[in-house]
């Protein structure tokens, strides 16, 4: 006998659909195949989470299991009649004396429809049913989408990604150079099948970008905030500033203030227009840790002498 869809994810048959979710993607994430490489007993119990949640997320598929329309693999059940006109005793078939789906003299009963399985929620992926014609044949399979995340600098620089999907195969995605965050990439023929020898639909990737603990984006620019000493921004000098790419060598005239900005021409992300923005670079004041007596000597002789107020207009 087939697992009962509620009991496989643990939850009772009249959960909302947010417990349904909250189930889905707590077992989902226990059991993941990349975070049990190897582990096939953790890919069979992934396969079968994400077919139950396939079911009773979507509210006519659960409708339908719930009234027992469909199986747990979401297949129509097998209905039972006689030829259709059949005589005293005999049931005569639920679609009427043509049969089923009007064609007159229609046989007793008719094998099983065989649906493929349905990809469901990973790395926050979804997907709908297949999509059928007005005569219920199979067309071109339903669409896959995902959330993958990527780092700020696999985002800019460009990645190669490889993604498990819940059925234990592969996607290899290519992340092109300059991606942004909530950009979603196509992938053809890498959805669901609409059956064994159906046309696919495709993969939506939605890409996240990680935060980055430095930088930051705006458009096709790149923007940071740079640390200096004391004595380079008095002094000025050359001082080294991480871009996307490496770093690269900042002149800092002398008597730099803090909120000054900098532009390094071509060192943004890439754009759509294929040319790269810029990274802003702003400065900020760090004072030393420590305020030694020569130092604190120092200000006090020259403030009594060259005070000012950076405020006056």
């Amino acid at each position: 006998m087939a697992e009962d869809l509620y009991d496989i994810l643990g939850v009772s048959r009249t959960a909302t659909e947010d417990e349904i979710r909250s189930a889905f993607r707590k077992l989902a994430k226990a059991s993941h195949p990349d975070v049990n490489p190897g582990n096939a007993g953790a890919a069979e119990r992934f396969k079968k989470i994400t077919a139950a949640n396939d079911i009773l997320s979507d509210p006519e598929k659960r409708r339908q299991y719930d009234s027992g329309e469909i199986d747990a693999k979401g297949d129509p059940r097998r209905p039972q009649w006689s030829r259709a006109g059949a005589g005293a005793g005999g049931r005569r078939s639920p679609f009427g004396a043509r049969g089923f789906e009007g064609r007159a003299g229609a046989g007793a009963g008719f094998d099983d429809f065989s649906f493929s399985d349905i990809f469901s929620d990973v790395f926050g992926a979804a997907s709908a049913g297949t999509r059928r014609d007005a005569q219920g044949f199979a067309s071109r399979g339903q669409d896959v989408r995902y959330s993958l995340e990527v780092d700020f600098l696999e985002a800019v620089q460009g990645a190669k990604k490889r993604v498990t999907l819940p059925d234990g195969g592969i996607l290899d995605l290519n992340v092109p150079e300059g991606t942004q965050d909530g950009q979603v990439l196509r992938l053809k023929g890498k959805g669901v099948a609409s059956s064994p020898s159906g046309e696919h639909g495709d993969a939506l990737v939605e890409i996240k970008v990680r935060p980055h603990p430095d930088f930051r984006r705006d458009g096709d620019d790149i923007l940071m905030d740079l640390p200096i000493t004391l004595d380079e921004a008095v002094l000025g000098g050359r001082v080294e500033v991480p871009t996307a790419t490496g770093r690269v060598q900042l002149t800092i005239p002398k008597g730099t203030s803090s909120g000054k900005t900098f532009r390094l021409k071509g060192k943004g992300a890439r754009g759509k227009s294929g040319n790269p923005g810029d990274q802003l670079v702003t400065i900020k004041i760090v004072m030393p840790p420590d305020i030694d007596d020569s130092l604190s000597y120092f200000f006090s002789e020259w403030r009594q002498k060259h005070g000012y107020d950076p405020g006056r207009k």
